[in-house]
């Protein structure tokens, strides 16, 4: 029987999130670690922010936020309270359209499809892939963990 080898380049451990999008890993990306401490915001005092980044997606640890606004060149505004002092960070675009799925263990998994279909897979059984373009992955019911987006 014939099959067809899933070759991937890149891939990223999904955070899931009802509202922000799995980000681009192959578009621009800004790091490094933050050295201040304001509620909703990402201080980084050796950054170099540029109003480019609105809409971006900030990865930090385990948690994800979006760009709301280029405070300074060393302050952003995000759409959640995510950072601590000394925590690293990944700012992504916004313009994936669309990965495969890798699920490390059993669960359900509710995603937006690239044609921004909202559709649960039940089931899931560990060590899956699910070979749909994929755009989110929903924090609400989805209950399998260890996903990795790949493209």
């Amino acid at each position: 029987m014939a099959y067809q080898k899933l070759q991937v380049e890149r891939a990223l451990t999904v955070i899931p999130d009802d509202n922000i999008n799995i980000p681009n890993v192959a578009g621009p990306t800004v790091s490094g670690t933050t050295d201040g401490a304001t509620a909703s915001k990402l201080v980084d005092s050796t950054a170099s922010f540029t109003s480019n980044l609105l809409g971006y997606i900030v990865y930090s640890g385990t948690d994800i936020a979006t760009v709301t606004a280029v405070d300074s060149a060393t302050t952003l505004s995000l759409s959640a309270d995510i950072m601590v002092i000394g925590e690293a960070y990944t700012i992504y675009a916004d313009d994936n359209n669309g990965c495969v799925l890798y699920v490390g263990n059993t669960g359900n998994v509710r995603v937006l499809t690239a044609g921004n279909d909202d559709v649960t897979f039940v089931g899931i059984p560990a060590g899956a892939f699910v070979p749909v373009q994929v755009k989110r992955v929903f924090a609400s019911t989805t209950d399998a963990t260890d996903i990795v987006a790949l493209w």
